[in-house]
């Protein structure tokens, strides 16, 4: 329900903001448009509502094919390559280890229902622990959506569509299906118990820690706005991972919040991004000095959009990280809470500069923005 509920709120809010975006630039095929986007936001409710994995599996796949189109909206080189690498990276690593995780599963335990709670899963007790592994491995890596290092690179590759789909990709419904999916597994299949038994929990809670700091050093480098969000959003994905890898109360209920969380942040700075460039034409950090005292509303929501992400009280992103750090706590993990620390100052660090430069740096020729007369 959280899912389902942040998804289809933000969609509609989505829809408004596409219909002015594309209306200013005088995109085409914006019908097609239109309707790709309608069907990308059924796909992810119908991944919130599937009851088995083959349901999920299968809603998974119609996000993927109803996204092609908007991420090669343009329909040039640089469109084509994105969304080769989009729907490359997305149906094959789905075919690759989610259908033959499936099978398996099916085979061993006789149904693909998900379990009614998160502490049993679906997994028998009598199944060789070195096979459950394998299929735990084969689900976490197949739903390349959720941005896991190193299958995150279509998602910089996908920053060539427009900027409603961006906002549509990195925080209402394509990104969102891949960590749901893959937190919807590893509760609803493997369960806490089967995890924490098999020693799965803190080496997961690791492997995504590597993408959530090396996301973060990138964005730094990037000077083009777009990609440094898109390079967030990889770092961002993974704290929802973490914190259900923790396996603890309070860290699994930080990692769904930050579901909301992050959508209500990211979909904001992407909407900025997007009014920035429709404004100006800028794409490109280092362009925009000065740049927010013509646009002060503009980059006000861009600003307090980012104390989310970093996670300064008392904005949401603030509640994600404090029950990341107790939940890091509790499942007794210093080097967790080193990693959340980290982070922390790596989101300060990309973030802060924009700001800055935006508000104080000095206008190149920039004139404050006048009201339109309709």
């Amino acid at each position: 329900m959280i899912f389902a509920v942040i998804a289809s709120l933000l969609w509609v809010l989505t829809v408004f903001y596409s219909a002015g975006y594309m209306r200013s630039l005088h995109e085409h095929a914006q019908t097609r448009f239109s309707a790709c986007f309608a069907l990308a936001l059924f796909g992810a409710i119908g991944c919130a509502f599937a009851d088995n994995l083959l349901t999920l599996y299968l809603f998974y796949e119609i996000v993927s094919v109803s996204t092609y189109p908007l991420v090669a909206h343009h329909q040039d080189e640089e469109g084509y390559e994105g969304g080769r690498k989009y729907l490359t990276y997305l149906t094959t690593t789905a075919k690759a280890f989610i259908l033959p995780a499936m099978v398996l599963i099916y085979v061993l335990s006789g149904t693909l229902d998900f379990a009614n709670n998160a502490s049993t899963g679906i997994i028998p007790a009598a199944v060789h622990n070195g096979v459950v592994t394998i299929l735990y491995v084969c689900c976490l890596i197949g739903f390349a959506k959720n941005g896991i290092m190193p299958f995150h690179h279509w998602l910089p590759g996908a920053m060539v569509a427009p900027t409603p789909v961006s906002a549509l990709l990195h925080a209402v419904a394509v990104v969102k299906v891949g960590v749901f999916s893959t937190v919807r597994v590893m509760l609803y299949i493997f369960g806490v118990d089967c995890m924490h038994d098999l020693n799965l929990g803190l080496p997961t809670a690791y492997f995504v820690s590597i993408t959530i700091l090396v996301a973060s050093v990138i964005a730094l480098s990037k000077d083009n706005l777009k990609l440094r969000l898109a390079y967030s959003t990889v770092s961002q994905l993974s704290y929802i991972i973490l914190g259900v890898a923790l396996l603890t109360p309070t860290a699994v209920s930080g990692g769904l919040v930050h579901i909301a969380n992050h959508a209500f942040a990211k979909i904001t700075l992407f909407f900025c991004a997007g009014a920035i460039y429709v404004a100006s034409h800028k794409k490109n950090i280092s362009e925009m000095s000065g740049l927010g005292r013509a646009m002060p509303w503009t980059f006000g929501a861009f600003a307090l959009a980012a104390l989310g992400m970093i996670g300064v009280p008392p904005v949401g992103g603030f509640i994600t990280k404090l029950y990341l750090l107790v939940g890091a706590l509790d499942a007794g993990s210093i080097g967790i809470l080193v990693v959340l620390i980290a982070s922390t100052l790596l989101n300060t660090a990309y973030f802060a500069p924009v700001v800055y430069q935006a508000f104080f740096g000095p206008a190149r020729g920039i004139t404050r923005a006048r009201p339109r007369r309709w």
